[in-house]
């Protein structure tokens, strides 16, 4: 037999009520109130008891053109004003550099000293998030200058504008020794340059005034060897020419004997020896012949052999042989050799010394430290804030009173649900119609 169960539509509204949820909010406001007026209170005393943290910052800028421009003008270092706020920059953010600070300074920083945990604890844990550098923005390209700034945060009972500026200055004077450092590096390497190069000058200079000497007396020497080489050969010739004159005198002397010329006379004269002349005259005979030498009489022959065979020099015959003892004797003494031997301060003649004693006479007179005054200007001093930046009082205590109110509202509405908690009905808890559900039971 076939049962048909037949039911009428159900229509079920799955929409939740806002009146009635409402009127269960509003039943239950002293609930909401006393949960939002506990966790307020609570966000009131937090604000009230956490520790309030301050924030300090210094900003500094490039300096002016002026105060680089004497050490530029040495030209041993070259110094940008960018570049050396950038370094400062570098350092400013460098673990070293602020630790290096905490352990000269840590004075400042007694109030970070926790129970169960050292000093340098706490500074490791304050420098991971307490010291921001202020630079521009990159991406910016319209920025109006450029500056390099130090935020720190603090709590309360941290001296912060004192640490801001102590660092500062502690990275602007490191900065100042680490560029003193570089000059005084780059000016030591010059003047062992520049000593090298006078000791090098030195030593050439003396060496080519050696070598000078050297030529000067060896030239000397070649030239007095040729002159006196000359000078034997001179004489030799001489006393050559006086023999040969001699020979010639004896040969003539043999001669006028025979020829019985005791006199000097001419061949016309020799017609009329033996005549008598009756009157005085006086004979002058020119001819272009010359007469041969035994026509000079044997006296004077003999007279001239005598005196040649006598004599014990030949050099006042020839006037270059006086000539050749002229230089002999000038060759004794090379008064430029003597000149050179006599300087008593060869400095004076090294060309380039003058300049390179003037050049390092200036770089050790070079004081860096004393250029090097204004490295940057601190165009924002770190001073002590009015107020802590967190905790932001207020805004604890509203986000806690939003928070009480939102807890209030979730408890209320909790409390609604498990009190009006029912038995579900079939139609619920099957997801079929009811007839097709009849429909089955009927088959089975």
């Amino acid at each position: 037999m076939n049962a048909r169960v037949s039911h009428d539509p159900e229509f079920r509204n799955d929409e939740i009520d806002l009146i009635a949820l409402v009127s269960g909010l509003w039943r239950q406001r002293w609930l909401i109130a006393s949960v939002m007026a506990l966790v307020g209170a609570a966000a009131v005393a937090y604000a009230m008891l956490a520790t309030p943290y301050y924030q300090a910052q210094s900003i500094l800028k490039p300096t002016s053109l002026k105060s680089f421009d004497q050490l530029n003008l040495t030209g041993v270092y070259k110094v940008d004003r960018d570049q050396v706020l950038k370094r400062i920059g570098i350092s400013l953010e460098s673990y070293s550099t602020r630790y290096a600070f905490f352990q000269e300074h840590q004075a400042l920083f007694q109030a970070l000293e926790q129970p169960g945990m050292t000093l340098e604890q706490a500074f490791e844990r304050l420098n991971e998030s307490a010291f921001t550098i202020l630079k521009p923005d990159a991406k910016r390209a319209n920025s109006l200058s450029n500056y390099v700034g130090l935020s720190f945060v603090y709590p309360e009972g941290v001296d912060g504008p004192a640490v801001v500026n102590g660092l500062i200055a502690y990275a602007i004077e490191q900065e100042r020794t680490r560029i003193a450092a570089e000059i005084n590096t780059l000016v030591a390497n010059r003047l062992s340059k520049l000593q090298s190069q006078i000791a090098a000058a030195r030593i050439g200079y003396e060496a080519d005034k050696q070598s000078k000497i050297a030529k000067l007396l060896e030239a000397d020497s070649v030239k007095r060897a040729n002159l006196i080489d000359e000078l034997s050969g001179l004489r030799q010739q001489l006393k050559l020419r006086r023999q040969n004159r001699i020979a010639q005198l004896t040969e003539a002397m043999m001669i006028a004997e025979q020829l019985g010329i005791h006199k000097p006379a001419t061949p016309s004269s020799m017609r009329e020896i033996g005549q008598q002349s009756s009157n005085n005259l006086i004979r002058t005979e020119v001819n272009n012949q010359q007469i041969p030498l035994y026509f000079m009489g044997t006296e004077a022959l003999g007279a001239e052999r005598k005196a040649l065979r006598a004599r014990s020099s030949d050099d006042f015959t020839d006037p270059h042989v006086g000539e050749i003892e002229k230089q002999l004797r000038m060759l004794r003494h090379n008064r430029e050799v003597e000149a050179l031997r006599k300087r008593d301060n060869d400095d004076l003649f090294l060309a380039k010394l003058a300049k390179w004693e003037e050049e390092s006479s200036y770089l050790q007179a070079l004081k860096p430290e004393l250029l090097l005054q204004d490295l940057v200007d601190v165009d924002q001093p770190a001073v002590s804030p009015l107020s802590p930046i967190k905790p932001k009082k207020l805004l604890i205590v509203v986000l806690g009173l939003v928070l009480g109110l939102m807890l209030g509202v979730m408890l209320a509405l909790l409390r609604s649900v498990m009190s009006g908690l029912k038995p579900l009905p079939l139609a619920m808890l099957n997801p079929l119609p009811v007839e097709h559900a009849g429909h089955q039971l009927v088959q089975q």
